[in-house]
């Protein structure tokens, strides 16, 4: 397995060179409910996913089986990017499965699978496991911007996840 790149401390990002598919990890200091509410709760999630230059506008955020997501990015104002997707399963505080899409590349969905696993001293290790159709879809996330979106989304959870457990300095 490659690794991509890792510019934030603590976040892998690995492409397979064997199948099509993105593996990120990355650890929080913080207890693995918490980490797992911020994904879940629509005013969390909005305040840490995706790059700083980028705004949130969620349509729909229902985070259960069977549910689904949709949101706007904006920056200065203007609608950028559209995405959605489908939950196809949730385990509380343990695992979430969903489709990932954006209306402006049609054909790319992935399958993604959030694992929440909890660590020592109230630690969380959050593993993230993307599959898409083929190996040119893939290259095509990984040229989209991704990694930043990834990293500086993860440091703004970390920074949200300091304020809720009352660890900012």
């Amino acid at each position: 397995m490659s690794t991509m790149t890792t510019p934030s401390p603590g976040t892998t990002i690995e492409a397979d060179p064997d199948v099509p598919t993105v593996r990120i990890v990355r650890e929080f200091d913080a207890p693995r409910e918490l980490v797992y509410r911020a994904h879940v709760e629509p005013e969390l999630v909005k305040q840490w996913l995706g790059p700083h230059s980028i705004g949130m506008d969620i349509d729909v955020w229902d985070i259960r089986t069977g549910g689904e997501y949709r949101y706007t990015a904006t920056r200065d104002g203007e609608e950028i990017a559209h995405f959605y997707g489908s939950v196809h399963r949730v385990d509380p505080n343990e695992k979430i499965v969903q489709t990932f899409g954006f209306e402006e590349m049609p054909d790319a969905v992935s399958l993604d699978t959030l694992f929440f696993h909890e660590l020592p001293g109230g630690r969380t290790r959050l593993e993230a496991l993307s599959v898409v159709y083929d190996f040119e879809s893939r290259a095509g996330m990984l040229a989209s911007g991704m990694e930043v979106g990834v990293n500086e989304g993860y440091d703004a959870l970390d920074a949200l996840l300091a304020r809720l457990t009352g660890a900012e300095q």
